[in-house]
């Protein structure tokens, strides 16, 4: 692992989304959701698929905020355009809990 500069650091625009839609991707080779999350007024909404199916369901995801990567480029998955990164831990087996803040915070906010 390489460090990275703090200037590197500063160009990751990690911000605080809800979760507007959340439906099964029966397309992707493993199991996984479409997601699509509101990052308010400046970046509006973006979709991504996440491979959190394990702690997860569809239902549970509605309204929860999220950590996302929104300055990614675009990633094409199977059928499905992705357009920005969840964030969460990876454990074993590739069990995966979502990053959040402890409390609701305006959609948008950078992470930093």
């Amino acid at each position: 692992m390489t460090d990275l500069s703090w200037t590197e650091f500063e160009r990751v625009e990690m911000r605080v989304g809800t979760i507007v839609e959340a439906k099964d991707f029966p397309q992707a080779k493993k199991p996984a959701y479409q997601l699509t999350i509101d990052f308010g007024k400046v970046i509006g909404l973006k979709k991504t698929s996440a491979q959190i199916t394990q702690r997860y369901t569809p239902e549970s995801l509605i309204g929860r905020q999220v950590v996302a990567v929104v300055n990614f480029p675009k990633k094409q998955i199977g059928p499905f355009m992705s357009e920005c990164l969840v964030l969460g831990s990876v454990g074993e087996g590739n069990d995966i809990v979502l990053l959040a803040p402890d409390f609701v915070v305006e959609n948008g906010l950078r992470i930093g």
